[in-house]
């Protein structure tokens, strides 16, 4: 499987690029000058719609009750990742109140309870990981702080996911 995410990669983008050409060509002639789209724009209008075939229909919750509960291990990570990127594009800040998830939705309101300590803190998914083995999110600092994890580093926490509102 050497070339494996290469060629996902690769078709992912060929998907996008083909999903973004189609809209609009068949009824715009060629000589129209007012037809200035930004091929990006388009792309990222596809890639909208492929990742809203991929979010947990809202119809899964009924009134504000979580669509996922879970327990497991939560770690935080701070200053190396400062104001780089994350995986859904924003620039990281670690006082804000954000974490990684591996597998929900970019979006996706999660309330994190320590279950130490029984505080809690609701951050907003948007970025993937935690990359340790049998860790089941990554907190910011900010987050970290409010559940009171900063000096122990890592916590065994209760998860309860809620659908981020349209």
């Amino acid at each position: 499987m050497k070339y494996g995410k290469t060629f996902f990669t690769t078709s992912l983008v060929a998907i996008l690029i083909s999903l973004s050409c189609s809209k609009g060509f068949a009824d715009t002639p060629a000589s129209d000058p007012t037809s200035n789209q930004n091929i990006f724009t388009n792309i990222a209008d596809a890639a909208k719609k492929i990742g809203s075939m991929f979010s947990i229909p809202s119809d899964t919750r009924t009134n504000g009750d979580p669509f996922m509960v879970t327990r497991g291990t939560a770690s935080y990570y701070a200053d190396q990742f400062q104001g780089r990127r994350t995986a859904n594009g924003e620039t990281f800040d670690m006082h804000e109140l954000t974490a990684a998830h591996r597998s929900l939705p970019f979006g996706t309101w999660v309330k994190v309870t320590n279950m130490s300590n029984g505080k809690d803190v609701i951050v907003r998914i948007n970025d993937r990981g935690p990359y340790v083995k049998g860790r089941i999110i990554d907190l910011s600092i900010g987050a970290a702080k409010e559940l009171g994890i900063v000096k122990s580093g890592i916590v065994q926490v209760k998860l309860e996911a809620f659908q981020p509102e349209s």
